[in-house]
């Protein structure tokens, strides 16, 4: 039985590619396409592919009365809390990539999953969930003495900076050398006086044209350097990764779930 969907931030790039690709697998229904009010393409009709013919689904800036079984979420962070609220009183699957949020709502986020099951994740492709899994244990295992560097790269459209994805990379070498992020971050470097000093993580945000997504973490010592990295080529990577996503998580128990969990990637 195909899953109703719900896409938030539908008029968008993610968006758009979702509905698509959800269409086209023929493993869901999608009930609505949702974004922002105001959004001048309220009302429009997207025209999709699906297995069995084409299909219209109308953009619109309210939830529906039929009753979903998953949500999809690649909006703005402003309309994070609207949705967590529509999917527990309705009892529905929350899979959220929305980047940016406040302390506050990521709190909020975590508190959902105790009533419905959860995936947040800055970034949802299966490439970059292995690299998630590989930094921390790369940094382990090289030691002190190797400086760590973050570059990422996107789009000139991105509003955050670092990204999701780039804050996630330096968590998780954070939690696997017993690091405290907040003292190690540093963002950038100017002045006459900007040598690193030890320990510390270096995060550089590069915007510029249409890059999809790029991110690289450097681990240098005197004599060597080893790169991490990952190229996304195609946003079709991260809405697979969404769609399989919610495939994994209907029907879960309440909870906070992850991409690695359902990758199978043991961290």
């Amino acid at each position: 039985m195909a899953i109703k969907l719900i896409v938030i931030g539908a008029a968008g790039r993610m968006g758009r590619r979702i509905l698509s690709l959800a269409a086209e697998s023929g493993q869901f229904d999608i009930i609505a396409a949702i974004d922002k009010q105001g959004h001048p393409d309220i009302g429009k009709t997207f025209s999709l592919e699906s297995s069995s013919g084409p299909i219209e689904v109308v953009l619109t800036d309210t939830y529906p009365t039929a009753v979903a079984d998953a949500v999809i979420d690649f909006s703005q962070p402003e309309a994070v809390d609207e949705t967590i609220d529509y999917c527990i009183e309705n009892d529905v699957a929350l899979i959220s990539g929305t980047t940016g949020l406040s302390e506050q709502q990521r709190d909020k986020m975590k508190a959902a999953s105790a009533q419905i099951p959860v995936i947040y994740g800055t970034n949802m492709s299966v490439g970059m969930n292995v690299l998630f899994a590989l930094v921390g244990k790369a940094a382990s295992m090289l030691g002190d003495e190797y400086d760590i560097e973050i570059v990422e790269q996107h789009h000139r459209f991105k509003k955050d900076a670092p990204s999701g994805s780039a804050l996630t990379l330096a968590e998780n070498i954070c939690r696997a050398t017993g690091r405290d992020l907040s003292e190690s971050l540093v963002h950038g470097r100017t002045g006459k006086d900007a040598q690193r000093q030890k320990g510390e993580i270096g995060m550089h945000a590069i915007r510029a044209g249409d890059i999809t997504g790029v991110h690289s973490v450097i681990f240098g010592t005197l004599g060597e350097t080893v790169t991490l990295n990952h190229t996304a080529n195609s946003r079709d990577t991260f809405v697979r990764g969404a769609l399989r996503a919610a495939e994994w998580l209907v029907g879960k128990k309440p909870a906070s779930y992850s991409m690695a969990d359902v990758l199978g990637i043991k961290t």
